[in-house]
C-alpha cells in the first residue's frame, strides 16, 4: 500500500534527523505531533543535499547534486519517489504550498559549495545565507503556519533572520573544518590566521541581532511550533555565549560544542519559560 511506503518514508526522514543532529531532533520533538512529520522531511532533504557537497568527497559531487535534483523533481510530477526522503519532502511541499522558488535558491547555495571557496563581498555573503539557511527557516514556517498566507507574511521576516543566526552560529564553530578540511570562508574579509577578538566580536555581534529580531517571531507562532522554535533558539543562544567566552584562537583549533547535560538543563529551562507564558 502507498499510504506504508508513505509512512515508512517519513520514518526515514525522522532517522536521518536523530542520526545527524540531536539537537535538531529534540527541538522537533518539542513541536506538535502533527507537524513534527513535515518538519522532519524538510531537514531530510536539507542534510541529504548538504551531505552530498560537504561529505562525498570521493563521489562525483556534481552528478550528486544534479541526480537529487532532478529526482526530487521526478517526485514532484510523479507524486512518488522510490528514494524516500524525497518522496517524504515532496508531500510536505505539496500539503503545505512551499513555493519552489525557495527550493531553488537552497540548490543554488549547495552548488555554490562545489565551486566557491571565499565569499568577499557582504553580498555574496548574504546571498548564500539566504539560500543555505534563510529558505530552510521560511519552508520550516510554511509548515508552522498551516497555509496562512497573512501569517506567513507577517513572520517571514523573522523566520529568515533565525535562520540567518543558526547559519553563521554553525559557520563560527565551525571554522577551522571550513578553512583547513573544505577550504571555504564564508565570512568577507576573514581569514583564520588572521581571525582575532575584533572580528570575533564584530561577528557575534551581528549574530546577537539576528537573535533579537529572530524572538521578536518567536513569540507569535502558532502554539504548535512555539516551544520547539524556542527550544532551538535557547540552544543555539547557549552556543553562542560559549564561543562568545571562547578565546578566538581556540575557535580556530576545536569545534565548541553543547553537552547532553547542558541540553537537558536548557531543556527543562525553556519549559518552564513556555509553561509560565514568557515567551
Amino acid at each position: 500500500m502507498k499510504s506504508l511506503f508513505d509512512t515508512v518514508s517519513f520514518k526515514c526522514s525522522k532517522l536521518v534527523t536523530k542520526n545527524y543532529s540531536t539537537s535538531f531532533s529534540l527541538a522537533v520533538h518539542m513541536l506538535a505531533p502533527s507537524i513534527r512529520d513535515a518538519i522532519y522531511s524538510i531537514y531530510g532533504f536539507v542534510r541529504f543535499a548538504d551531505e552530498i557537497v560537504d561529505s562525498f568527497h570521493d563521489y562525483e559531487k556534481e552528478y550528486l547534486i544534479e541526480d537529487f535534483e532532478k529526482e526530487y523533481y521526478k517526485a514532484m510530477q510523479l507524486g512518488i519517489s522510490l528514494n524516500p526522503i524525497l518522496n517524504s519532502f515532496q508531500h510536505t511541499v505539496k500539503q503545505y504550498n512551499i513555493t519552489d522558488d525557495l527550493i531553488q535558491a537552497f540548490l543554488k547555495s549547495m552548488k555554490l559549495d562545489l565551486i566557491k571557496s571565499t565569499y568577499n563581498t557582504q553580498g555574496e555573503y548574504e546571498d548564500y545565507i539566504y539560500g543555505s539557511a534563510d529558505v530552510v527557516g521560511l519552508m520550516c514556517l510554511k509548515v508552522f503556519v498551516k497555509g496562512n498566507n497573512q501569517k506567513y507574511e507577517q513572520l517571514k521576516t523573522e523566520a529568515m533572520r533565525l535562520g540567518s543566526a543558526f547559519q553563521k552560529v554553525n559557520f563560527l564553530r565551525d571554522l577551522k573544518d571550513d578553512n583547513l578540511v573544505l577550504n571555504r570562508n564564508y565570512f568577507p574579509g576573514v581569514d583564520l590566521n588572521s581571525f582575532d577578538e575584533n572580528t570575533k566580536t564584530t561577528i557575534i555581534n551581528e549574530i546577537e541581532e539576528d537573535f533579537r529580531v529572530a524572538y521578536q517571531g518567536i513569540v507569535k507562532l502558532p502554539i504548535e511550533a512555539k516551544f520547539g522554535v524556542y527550544t532551538a533558539f535557547v540552544y543555539y543562544k547557549k552556543l553562542l555565549k560559549k564561543l562568545k567566552n571562547t578565546p578566538c584562537s581556540e575557535i580556530g583549533n576545536a569545534r565548541i560544542r553543547v553537552s547532553n547535560y547542558t541540553k537537558a538543563g536548557l531543556l527543562a529551562q525553556s519549559f518552564v519559560t513556555y509553561k509560565l507564558k514568557l515567551v
